[in-house]
């Protein structure tokens, strides 16, 4: 699958978790499709350009805590995009957990199930 293709799709899986999470949680709000499609794009940037740096510096807390801390690094991640992004909110860390959570399985099993159709294409 061509690269523009393949960032188009994860950007529409990532919108698809964001709706799955602002649906599962009270403390998280989404104004309308506007934010919520720069949502989904500023999450798969982040995770695309940030994530990496973020993981090397705290490369020493993820190896002391066998790879724990990886999880808050998405969390940051999350963090991040609603920093930036306007009409998006989370309140309360567990808020952002379940959400870090419920946006990691929505990717996971959408791009199973996307990447695995792809794949099997005549």
């Amino acid at each position: 699958m061509p690269w523009a293709v393949a960032a188009v799709v994860q950007w529409g899986i990532n919108v698809l978790g964001l709706i799955v999470a602002d649906w599962a949680f009270g403390g998280l709000t989404i104004g309308r499709w506007g934010p919520l499609l720069l949502a989904g794009a500023v999450l798969g940037l982040a995770n695309v350009f940030l994530k990496p740096l973020v993981t090397f510096i705290a490369l020493p807390l993820i190896l002391l805590t066998f790879g724990i801390a990886y999880f808050f690094v998405s969390v940051v991640m999350l963090l991040f995009t609603e920093w930036v992004v306007p009409d998006f909110s989370i309140d309360g860390f567990w808020t952002y957990v379940g959400a870090t959570i419920v946006i990691w399985l929505v990717n996971w099993l959408v791009s199973q199930l996307v990447w695995s159709v792809a794949d099997n294409r005549p």
